[in-house]
This record gives structure tokens, sequence and C-alpha cells, in this order.
């Protein structure tokens, strides 16, 4: 049980930690920047968050010079996918 409830605990931190990452990328894209820390953490948050984020912005439509994409990423995360995988693993006995 003491199994169970570890790989819960991490997996929903892991979400947790993912959805702070992209407001921070989200966050961290208004303040351009070309060189420095912040550009530096900018450029490594891209990496971890674009993936995820273009999946939405190929779904979505253009709204001119707001892109909403990340909000619904992030409520996707948190109430489809999260509740899913949390399902899975009370199928699996986790």
């Amino acid at each position: 049980m003491i199994g169970a409830l570890s790989v819960r605990g991490i997996l929903g931190s892991v979400i947790e930690f993912y959805t702070l990452l992209v407001f921070a990328y989200v966050i961290l894209s208004w303040f351009p920047s070309r060189s420095g820390i912040f550009f530096d953490v900018y450029h490594v948050l891209a990496q971890v968050c674009e993936p995820y984020l273009g999946l939405f912005r190929r779904i979505m439509p253009s709204t001119g010079g707001i892109d909403f994409s990340p909000l619904v990423a992030i409520l996707v995360l948190q109430y489809v996918l999260s509740p899913v995988i949390f399902a899975i693993l009370g199928m699996a006995g986790l």
C-alpha cells in the first residue's frame, strides 16, 4: 500500500511541476530577452514545454495577438489527463 501511495504522489507531483513549468514559460515569454540567465531559462523551458503546447497550437484557431493554447493545455493537463492517469493507476492497483 505504501508503494501505491508513492506512485500516485510522485505522479501528482510531476503533473503539478510540469504545470508550473508551462506557467513559467508563458510568463517569461512576456519579457523578451536575447542574452543572460532569463534567455537561458526561457530556452530550456521552451524545449520542455513546446512539444506539449504545440499540440494545442495546431488545433486551436488563431485569435490575433493572444495565444490561448497554454491555458487550454494546462486545463487539459489538470482536468483531463491527470484524472485519466489516476484512474488507470487505480485499475492497475497502484
